[in-house]
C-alpha cells in the first residue's frame, strides 16, 4: 500500500485529553520545554491511536477539515495520525502534511508571558512539540508541502517564521466554504496561490454549510455556535455575527464522539447563553433546557463539559442557571470540597471579566455588560457570581493586564474588584494584553512583563494567591511555595523584572499581609466572611441610551430597543 495523498496531525499537547483536563493544554502552552517535566505528568503527553496508526482523538478543527477532504477523497488517501506515527503514513505519495495550530509559538493570551516568567529566551512547550512535527526527519526526507492552519497560525506569520519552518501555506479564517478547492489548487501547484491565505468574512459558512465531523474530538468537542457579536476589541469571534446549530445536528456530533468511545463531551461556544438567542442577547431558556437534556440523555455520555459563558445573562435572567444546573452539575467531573452537590461536584466554565476599570470596559468591551452599563460592571461580576456560587458554578475567570492606556487608576479599580471577590468560588487567571489578529486592537503594542507596574504586578500574584487557597489548599502546597518563592526571587524574579515584584511574591507565598499592608494597595488582612460572597440586595436595573438621553428602566420589565452591541 502506498503513503496516503494528504496526512493531518496535531502535537500531543493540543490533542491530549489527559484526565479531562483543559488545563493540561494551557500548562502546555505556559510551562517552559526547559522545565516542563517538573510540572507536567508525562503521561499527559500520550495520546491514544487506533491499531492501524490513526489518532482516536484530535482537535475539533482538524477533524472538521479531515471531514471535509473526506467528501473527495477515499479514507486510505486521508490519514489524521500524531506526531510519534508520521513516519508510518508520510511517504514518496504523500503531498500535504497538514498540520493543525492553535498555539504554535505560545504567543497568545497569557502563554507567551508565563513561560517568560523563568527567563526571556525560553520557549513554552507547545512551541516546542510545534517544531518536532516541521523538523520530523520523514517530513524533510519526502518533502511534502506544509500546510498550517487553525486559531494560532496567524502567529507564525507575525513572527516571520514561514521560511524558517518552511511551511508551504498558512490558511487563516473559518475553512468550510473553502477548503476542497484550496487543497486542489495547492496539490495542483497553482502559482497563483498566495503563500498566505486569509478567508475574508465574505466566505463565512452558513450553519448549514458546517458539516458534523466524521470522527471522535478531543475532550468530544461539540460546537452549539459560532461567533458572538459583542464587539470586544481584544477578541475576534466578538466581531462575527453569532450563529446556533440545529439541535440534531448537535446531537449527531455528540453521538459520533459517543461512537469512538468518549464519555465526555465539551460543549463549546463563545457564549453559551447565545444559543438560539433572542432579539437584543436575551437568553432562550427554554431552547437551552431543551438543548442540555437532549444531550444528557445521548446513550454512553457520562459528562459534560461548558466551555465560555458571559455574566451579564446570569443576572438578567437567573433562571438560566437554575434550570440548567440540574443537568449539568450532577454530569460535571470537577470536584471541589465546598460544593453543596451530593457528590460535591461543581461546574466551571470560562468566563472573560477582563477589567474592573470602567473607563477601560466602555473603551474595549462595553457589548459583554449589556445591557448594563460599564459603570455598572462591578455590581454585575458580584452579583453573577453570588448566583453562580449559590448553584455550584466555580467559573474559571479571566482578565486582561496592560491593556492599552491602562493608568494606575485603573489597575487599582481591578484591585478594587479582586478584593470584592476575595470570598467568591472560582479561579481568577490573570493574561497579558496580546494583540491577537483579525481583532480590532490586532496592530497595539502588547504588553510587556518588562513594563508591568507595582501594582500590575500585585494583581497577577494575588489571583494567583486566590486560587492556591481555593484549589490547593492542603499545608503542603503552602509550604512549598512558601519556600520555593524566595529562591524564585533571588536568583530569577529581581533580575528579570526588578524589586517591584518582591512584595506581591510574598503575599502569593504566604507571607502574613500585617507584614505586607504598608507596600501594598490592597489589605487582605481582615477575616474572610465565612458566609461567603456578599450578594448584591435585589436585581440591578439596566440602563440604555436613546435620543432623549439616558433613562434607567425596571429591570422586572426589561425590554430594551434593538441596537448593535457596540453601541
Amino acid at each position: 500500500m502506498g503513503s496516503p495523498r494528504i496526512v493531518l496531525t496535531a502535537s500531543a499537547t493540543e490533542a491530549s485529553e489527559y484526565k479531562h483536563s483543559i488545563w493540561q493544554q494551557m500548562l502546555s502552552a505556559t510551562i517552559p520545554a526547559k522545565y516542563s517535566r517538573h510540572f507536567i505528568n508525562p503521561d499527559a503527553l500520550i495520546c491514544e491511536s487506533w491499531p492501524d496508526g490513526r489518532a482516536k482523538y484530535v482537535p475539533n478543527g482538524l477533524r472538521m477539515v479531515e471531514t471535509l477532504l473526506l467528501r473527495e477523497y477515499d479514507e486510505r488517501d486521508v490519514v489524521t495520525c500524531y506526531p510519534e506515527n508520521l513516519h508510518r503514513f508520510v511517504g514518496p505519495e504523500t503531498q500535504i502534511l497538514a498540520i493543525h495550530a492553535h498555539n504554535p509559538l505560545g504567543i497568545s493570551y497569557a502563554t507567551d508571558v508565563y513561560s517568560k516568567l523563568a527567563g526571556p529566551d525560553l520557549i513554552p512547550l507547545n512551541a516546542q512539540e510545534f517544531m518536532r512535527i516541521v523538523t520530523h526527519p520523514v517530513v524533510r526526507k519526502y518533502k511534502p508541502k506544509i500546510v498550517v492552519g487553525g486559531p494560532g497560525a496567524w502567529q507564525l506569520e507575525r513572527a516571520d517564521r514561514l521560511d524558517e519552518f518552511k511551511i508551504d501555506y498558512l490558511i487563516d479564517g473559518e475553512v468550510e466554504r473553502v477548503l476542497n478547492d484550496l487543497f486542489r489548487r495547492i496539490i495542483a501547484g497553482d502559482p497563483t496561490l498566495p503563500r498566505v491565505i486569509k478567508i475574508p468574512k465574505t466566505q463565512q459558512p452558513t450553519i448549514d454549510e458546517i458539516p458534523v465531523v466524521r470522527h471522535r474530538s478531543t475532550f468530544g468537542v461539540v460546537e452549539i455556535t459560532r461567533g458572538c457579536g459583542r464587539g470586544c476589541q481584544f477578541c475576534s469571534p466578538a466581531t462575527k455575527m453569532g450563529r446556533s446549530f440545529p439541535l440534531e445536528h448537535i446531537l449527531e456530533s455528540v453521538r459520533v464522539n459517543v461512537r469512538e468511545g468518549a464519555t465526555e463531551v465539551m460543549i463549546v461556544s463563545e457564549d453559551i447563553f447565545l444559543y438560539e438567542q433572542l432579539p437584543n442577547f436575551v437568553t432562550n431558556v427554554p431552547a437551552l433546557e431543551r438543548l442540555f437534556r437532549s444531550i444528557a440523555a445521548v446513550p454512553g455520555l457520562e459528562t459534560i463539559q461548558l466551555s465560555h459563558i458571559t455574566i451579564a445573562p446570569v443576572v438578567r435572567d437567573p433562571t438560566v442557571i437554575e434550570k440548567l444546573s440540574p443537568i449539568v452539575v450532577p454530569r460535571s467531573h470537577v470536584r471541589h470540597p465546598e460544593s453543596t452537590d451530593p457528590d460535591k461536584r461543581v461546574v466551571d466554565p470560562i468566563i472573560g471579566l477582563g477589567t474592573g476599570s470602567p473607563r477601560l470596559f466602555d473603551m474595549y468591551m462595553k457589548g459583554k455588560a449589556y445591557p448594563y452599563r460599564s459603570t455598572q460592571w462591578r455590581d454585575v461580576v458580584l452579583k453573577g457570581m453570588e448566583i453562580l456560587n449559590r448553584h455550584n458554578w466555580y467559573p474559571f475567570c479571566t482578565f486582561i493586564i496592560g491593556l492599552p492606556g491602562e493608568t494606575e487608576e485603573d489597575t487599582k479599580q481591578s484591585l478594587d474588584l479582586l478584593r470584592d471577590l476575595r470570598d467568591a468560588k472560582g479561579t481568577f487567571v490573570p493574561t497579558w494584553f496580546v494583540p491577537l489578529e483579525n481583532t480590532r486592537l490586532g496592530r497595539k503594542p502588547g504588553a510587556k512583563l518588562i513594563e508591568m507596574t507595582d501594582l500590575q504586578w500585585e494583581f497577577f500574584f494575588t489571583c494567583w494567591k486566590y486560587n492556591l487557597e481555593f484549589w490547593r489548599a492542603e499545608s503542603f502546597a503552602r509550604y512549598k511555595f512558601a519556600l520555593g518563592v524566595p529562591f524564585y526571587y533571588h536568583f530569577i524574579g529581581r533580575k528579570l523584572f526588578g524589586p517591584q515584584v518582591k512584595y506581591p511574591l510574598l503575599r502569593f507565598a504566604g507571607v502574613p499581609e500585617r507584614l505586607l499592608r504598608k507596600r501594598l494597595y490592597l489589605d487582605l488582612s481582615g477575616k474572610r466572611d465565612k458566609r461567603g460572597l456578599r450578594p448584591l440586595e435585589g436585581k440591578i436595573a439596566p440602563y440604555y441610551n436613546d435620543a432623549r438621553g439616558l433613562r434607567l428602566l425596571d429591570a422586572s420589565a426589561f425590554e430594551p430597543p434593538a441596537r448593535s452591541a457596540g453601541d
